[in-house]
This record gives structure tokens, sequence and C-alpha cells, in this order.
């Protein structure tokens, strides 16, 4: 095998390793069921027992064009071990640039896929986080699934 070829392969692998692993202490994906949010409907994540280190945390939301606004609020509840809320804060997150209406993220065809960063951290002693839409209409059609990403 060509030096080259072997390079080629170990720079492959490389890049594969660290794309998949990278800083993220935990990751998770809640899908809607039939592509529609209801006001109701609370998403949990449940965190174990990871400690959370005070660093960037981020909200992600899976849409397609069937969701008719450019942003979406959202309630972010962080609860203890015993289920005692510890924060319950209102997040607004664009999905769509407000001058142009593009969508904002990343994505193909008619689905896409925003992240943003909270604007705080969880308390110390969160042990799970419930999402719940914040858009006063009973359900949101468009979006697929969302999720939260905790960063070491």
């Amino acid at each position: 095998m060509s030096k080259v070829k072997v390079l080629g392969y170990s720079l492959a692998l490389t890049i594969i390793i660290s794309c998949s692993s990278g800083n993220r202490l935990y990751e998770d994906f809640q899908p809607i069921n039939n592509n529609s949010w209801g006001m109701d409907d609370s998403l949990n994540f449940e965190l174990g027992e990871i400690e959370l280190p005070g660093s960037a945390n981020l909200l992600a939301v899976k849409f397609n064009e069937d969701y008719a606004f450019s942003n979406c609020y959202l309630r972010v509840l962080s609860r203890d071990s015993s289920g005692v809320i510890l924060d319950n804060k209102l997040v607004n997150i664009h999905l769509f640039n407000p001058k142009s209406g593009e969508p904002l993220g990343e994505g193909f065809g008619n689905a896409y896929t925003r992240y943003d960063t909270l604007p705080y951290n969880f308390p110390i002693n969160t042990k799970s986080i419930t999402l719940l839409q914040y858009m006063r209409q009973d359900h949101l059609p468009g979006v697929e699934a969302v999720g939260i990403k905790i960063l070491k």
C-alpha cells in the first residue's frame, strides 16, 4: 500500500474520531408525535449522574416547512433528583431569518435543525430538564423533534 493511501486513511480516521466524540457530555432529541408539538406535551430529558461543568448548553429544534412562525418560545425547567423545580426560564429561539425568511440552521430539502446557545447555565444539581412549547397555540405543526446538548 502506498504511503499516500496510508496517510489518507489515517487522516480520514482521525477526522471521524474527532468529530464523533467532541466535547459533548450529553445529547438527546425527543421526537414530536405527528410533527405537531402540543402545548401540554412536555419533553423530559434525564441527565442521570453527569456533572454539569457550567459551560455552554445548546437547545435544538428540528423543523420543516409546515412551521408557520419565525421563532419558537420554549419553557426550560431544571429539576433536581426529587423533582423540585430549580429554574424556570423562557427562551426564544429564532428558526428563520426575520428579514429574508430563510431558515436558520442546517438541513436539506424541507427539514432543518437549528442549534442555539442557552443564555444561562443549568443549576449545578440539575438531574432532569423539561421543555414545553410556549407559543400560545394549542399545536405547533412542523416541529419534528427537540433536543438539548450539554458541552464540557
